[in-house]
């Protein structure tokens, strides 16, 4: 078990953290406010061999673990949680083509992906279909040797500025059996986006609709046999989730940083407040719920490279508490700052509403809970 890093592990962690230091916190509050998306930071990332962690080194990936992914999102979230998670689902897409893309699939999109020339989103959620997304309707259908796709996908991360889809569409029957992946061009006629929705947070990357209107897609842009997609949209949730959680510890471990700059500085009734008892219970508690989801992601991510029997359950677990322990730490760190948490040149306020889309997206909290407890149950049969 891992309860410590390594030279190397230690390595990685500093160069994220220096490298969200100098180039994400000084504007990350401008970002937030002027919804810019910073390509060149992630490009520059990507220098670093941020923009293909866990891919192949064949095509210009880093070949790191989901430990290592794990030090490195948490990293760059303490400078912005936003910006980290973008890069966590390029690269949750473009190891869903690195795991299940042909060699030559896999050399024409990579090398470009890993360096973050191109950009990627993922593509599962639709209008009627969020939690149960094996019940997803965009239709491929068969036309030579092309897939000619209608329907529309909803909350895309990156969508409209992004420049590959990794699309889950259904291609056979009801259910997860008639699910496949294709990867789309954003350039595909017929391929169109919605407006850029405006959210409580994540305002540092855009959000759309992916709108497919008889969209012809090669055939030969399908990663694996037809009917697998769903068993690729599962395998690249569990990394996902892990990556989540991760952003989560990290900008509630930057909102608890500070709070306990703050409490060094405010005074009230004559002392300042980290002398007050009250105060320092509190800000203890958040450090050991916050070692405590550490400490389980890194379980969960180790057991994910070990490719444990229970890796699933394990993800599920890891991404519910550290999402639902990082959203309580940050709102506790707002009220640690007063009045002034709730204005946003201190910080947290974006902390507190980027880190609540973390107990919806990757699957809701609630959906975790059913993984778990599916899973506990079949053991006990």
């Amino acid at each position: 078990m891992q309860f410590a890093l390594d030279e190397e592990q230690t390595a990685v962690r500093d160069m994220a953290r220096d490298f969200a230091a100098e180039k994400i916190a000084p504007f990350a509050l401008k970002w937030d406010e002027d919804k810019h998306f910073p390509k060149d930071v992630m490009r520059a990332a990507a220098e670093l061999g941020m923009g293909g962690i866990y891919i192949r080194d064949d095509v210009g990936g880093s070949a790191m673990t989901r430990f290592d992914a794990a030090l490195i999102f948490e990293a760059l979230a303490t400078a912005c949680p936003t910006t980290s998670a973008f890069i966590s689902i390029h690269n949750m897409a473009s190891w869903m083509i690195d795991s299940y893309g042909s060699d030559t699939q896999r050399q024409k999109w990579l090398p470009r992906l890993c360096t973050m020339e191109l950009l990627a989103s993922y593509c599962l959620t639709e209008p009627g279909s969020g939690s149960d997304a094996a019940a997803l309707r965009t239709k491929a259908v068969l036309d030579g040797d092309h897939y000619v796709l209608n329907g529309q996908k909803q909350f895309i991360s990156g969508a409209g500025d992004t420049d590959l889809y990794v699309v889950m569409v259904r291609t056979g029957g009801e259910g997860a059996g008639g699910v496949s992946t294709l990867v789309v061009d954003k350039d595909t006629p017929g391929l169109s986006f919605g407006a850029n929705e405006r959210k409580m947070g994540w305002n540092a990357q855009p959000t759309r609709a992916v709108i497919f209107e008889n969209a012809r897609v090669p055939v030969a842009n399908r990663l694996g046999a037809e009917g697998i997609g769903f068993k690729i949209a599962r395998a690249g949730l569990d990394g996902g989730r892990l990556n989540i959680a991760a952003c989560s510890l990290g900008g509630a471990q930057s909102a608890l940083d500070k709070s306990l700059a703050y409490m060094k500085e405010r005074k009230a009734f004559g002392k300042k407040l980290d002398e007050f008892q009250a105060l320092q219970f509190r800000v203890a508690d958040m450090a050991t719920e916050l070692e405590a989801a550490r400490t389980f992601l890194w379980r969960a991510a180790t057991a994910l490279d070990r490719k444990d029997g229970d890796a699933s359950m394990l993800c599920a677990m890891a991404k519910r508490f550290g999402t639902d322990i990082g959203f309580n730490v940050a709102n506790e760190a707002l009220q640690l700052h007063g009045g002034y948490g709730y204005l946003a040149e201190y910080g947290v306020e974006k902390i507190v509403r980027d880190l609540r889309v973390h107990q919806i997206l990757e699957g809701t909290n609630e959906i975790m809970r059913l993984i778990v407890s599916r899973k506990l149950i079949e053991g006990a049969r």
